[in-house]
């Protein structure tokens, strides 16, 4: 049997995942997975050939039909605590479920269990989110289950990723591990930009933006600047690297880059207009995936409107292995 047993609570597309399997690879094993979203789901298990279903809602399953585990991975909802966001927190409603509590499924699941680890990660606004109020209740209710409390925000920048990201990392040990040596790694010298993650040409001319496009995007932006806001869309310095990754809104937009080798200008999809003459195109989802740290066989089975906001919504893998080694480290 592997020394490690861990359960993936909200586990997306199994990125928090993916970065511990890297560091305990035979040694640990995933026994439990729970995953709301059916298309998550299928990009999950293309990924990871488990012998186990993945569950759905989590808070419809007891915590004692969840096996015993050793380390709990938890990437809760960070919706409700984005900057981006409306800043819901406790009281964020997102069709009759308050994504600001379902925290609290990872606390009550661990204190059944009592796992060596907790581990978590979310948005770094989960920390100044109602003046520090939101993030003291989480970390409280860590303590009061028996763990000791490690946070750090980290930026995917500082671990060989072209991407501006930065995201609060809890790390929670129960009380009977000496976790005196822990610490959160260091930044890595090692700088990546766009252009090492780019796809080779030909881009599909799908990802080129109509100019119709192109010109309401300009408009909408001078509209914002107009009024003082700073919204818009980016045209990222491929020598430079992106900036965090989001889903949602004008996600794709918020990276987009100018590629001038060679690609069709015939559209294969219904736009208005011509494709642009600038070659100012979206990035794919495959560099999506390489700005997140997923390697080249990750597999992406489902629609580019749903992997956009998958990997718009995943962790940076890299990061999580990094973590993952002082982790284990400790244990």
């Amino acid at each position: 049997m592997p020394g490690y047993r861990m359960i993936d609570l909200f586990a997306g597309i199994g990125g928090i995942r993916s970065g511990f399997d890297k560091v305990f690879g035979e040694d640990a094993k995933t026994v439990f997975i729970s995953e709301f979203d059916k298309y998550a789901q299928m990009t999950y298990s293309a990924n990871f050939k488990d012998d186990i279903e993945i569950a759905g809602d989590i808070k419809k399953i007891a915590e004692s039909d969840i096996p015993k585990f050793d380390i709990c991975l938890a990437g809760f909802p960070c919706q409700a605590f984005s900057l981006a966001g409306r800043h819901g927190g406790f009281e964020d409603d997102y069709h009759g479920v308050c994504r600001g509590t379902l925290f609290l499924d990872v606390v009550r699941i661990c204190d059944f269990h009592k796992p060596k680890v907790i581990f978590c990660e979310n948005v770094k606004g989960l920390v100044i989110h109602d003046k520090g109020r939101t993030f003291k209740i989480i970390c409280d209710s860590f303590k009061k289950i028996g763990y000791k409390v490690h946070y750090k925000i980290l930026n995917s920048k500082d671990f060989g990723l072209a991407q501006n990201r930065e995201r609060i990392y809890i790390v929670c040990f129960r009380e009977d591990i000496d976790d005196t040596n822990f610490e959160f790694p260091e930044p890595i010298d090692k700088k990546v930009t766009i252009a090492d993650i780019l796809e080779n040409a030909p881009i599909p001319a799908k990802y080129y933006l109509s100019d119709t496009y192109l010109e309401t995007l300009r408009r909408h932006r001078a509209r914002h600047e107009k009024a003082g806001n700073g919204f818009g869309y980016e045209i990222r310095d491929k020598n430079g690297i992106a900036g965090a990754l989001v889903c949602g809104g004008m996600g794709r937009e918020r990276n987009l880059i100018v590629d001038d080798r060679e690609h069709s200008t015939i559209p294969t999809t219904h736009i208005k207009g011509k494709i642009n003459a600038e070659n100012i195109r979206k990035m794919t989802p495959r560099e999506w995936a390489r700005l997140q740290g997923f390697p080249d066989d990750f597999k992406l089975p489902v629609a580019d409107t749903h992997l956009y906001k998958q990997f718009g919504n995943t962790v940076s893998v890299n990061v999580i292995a990094a973590v993952a080694e002082k982790i284990r480290k400790v244990i």
